[in-house]
């Protein structure tokens, strides 16, 4: 049923070495739910009745991690694989020295070790419940995960309503499986995110950006976007309000489908450009009025457009700079005249700058000749782009073309 061969060496000699050691241990999640669906598996974890002192002790490279779930990461030069402990269904009382609260209630630590049948219970999916020991090469299943996958179906464990409750982002999860694995989501499953896809607000912004990321950057941003807005989540992670102009929603997919393209290709992405081009639209509502760009506006509304997204999702510090430098080279990549073209294409965000020019003229409704411009700059030599720089001076003379008339028309 399922090829060892696809999993990692690496991770098939952990299970060995704590089976040789007397204990249970297991690939678990994800990389089992891949292969059984014709997906390459590439994250391999480990779920063990080893206490994460225990494994720690019996591997040199490895080190545990976390507070209130404590896990051990084992390594060696080129993979890292999580080996988790069997955890414990719900705690009847509060004794447990292994359960841990502050004073409003809230869980600091919870390193309550069970069996397998408890640690299956905990976990989101059925398709995700699934153990399988490579060494016997049998798969351990305690929900159905087997039918619900030859079925292509995204069914809860436990009652969607309450487990979404437990953790809002299983939502956004739902969403992101169904995706993947071309799955449909249970009806229970749909009426969960409807009714408690709200508390995805009380979410930290650190943990949605991380989602962000795994939403909207792994090859399947399109068909998640439309998803999520169907369902009426996007707003927990972007804050454009695309709903109301046709420019809005039609530049953010194809900045979706630009990223999807990108992934397909092996070609570099970051969370840092697509940003960018989300928040373009909320930018440009803010700073214009009539189709006319206030500049002064434009430079004074960047960080507070930033300040909001940062507090759906968090956004590191190195792509702050970032976003804000592919917003500003659009005004530039529009003005190209003198010797800044010569300048532009030596920026370090020209070539994202250029892209995402790319991306509004293909959502704009007029089209204008400043992409294949640049496009063909690029490649002229000196005396080249000096010519196309003359040709365009000569041009705007004879039209008399507003300074940034361009931006008016991708409003």
């Amino acid at each position: 049923m399922i090829e060892s061969s696809k999993f990692s060496s690496f991770a098939i000699s952990i299970v060995q070495t704590l089976q040789d050691n007397n204990f249970e241990a297991y690939l678990v999640g994800g990389c089992i739910r891949d292969a059984l669906t014709g997906i390459n598996p590439k994250d391999f974890d480990i779920a063990t009745n080893a206490t994460p002192e225990q494994v720690r002790s019996l591997f040199k490279a490895s080190r545990i991690i976390g507070k209130r779930f404590k896990l051990v990461h084992v390594f060696n030069r080129s993979e890292l694989i999580e080996v988790a402990t069997f955890r414990a269904g719900k705690i009847k009382n509060n004794s447990s020295d292994s359960l841990i609260k502050d004073n409003n209630g809230k869980i600091l630590r919870d390193n309550t070790w069970g069996t397998i049948q408890q640690d299956c219970h905990r976990r989101d999916f059925t398709v995700n419940a699934l153990y399988y020991c490579p060494i016997s090469e049998k798969i351990q299943d305690f929900h159905a995960g087997l039918k619900h996958i030859n079925k292509k179906i995204l069914v809860s464990i436990g009652d969607p309503q309450g487990r979404f409750e437990e953790d809002p982002v299983r939502a956004l999860r739902a969403v992101r499986f169904s995706s993947k694995l071309e799955f449909k989501i249970e009806n229970k499953v749909k009426e969960a995110i409807y009714d408690k896809g709200h508390l995805l607000s009380d979410v930290s912004n650190a943990r949605l950006f991380d989602e962000f990321c795994k939403i909207f950057l792994n090859g399947y941003a399109e068909k998640n976007f439309k998803k999520l807005d169907s369902f009426g989540l996007m707003q927990y992670l972007i804050s454009s309000n695309h709903n109301h102009e046709n420019f809005s929603k039609q530049v953010i997919l194809e900045a979706l489908i630009n990223t999807d393209k990108r992934v397909k290709n092996n070609q570099s992405i970051t969370p840092g450009f697509l940003m960018a081009a989300l928040l373009w639209p909320v930018l440009m509502k803010t700073c214009s009025k009539n189709n006319e760009l206030n500049i002064r506006k434009f430079f004074r509304s960047m960080d507070g457009i930033l300040k909001d997204q940062h507090q759906l999702t968090a956004i590191p510090r190195k792509f702050q700079s970032y976003i804000k430098d592919i917003w500003v080279l659009q005004l530039k990549l529009e003005s190209r005249l003198g010797k800044y073209p010569h300048k532009l294409v030596k920026h370090p965000r020209f070539r994202a700058a250029y892209d995402f020019l790319l991306i509004r003229e293909a959502a704009a409704d007029e089209k204008t000749d400043i992409g294949d411009w640049w496009t063909k700059f690029q490649k002229q030599n000196f005396n080249e782009r000096e010519l196309a720089i003359a040709k365009l001076r000569s041009q705007r003379e004879k039209e008399s073309e507003k300074k940034f008339g361009f931006l008016g028309e991708l409003i």
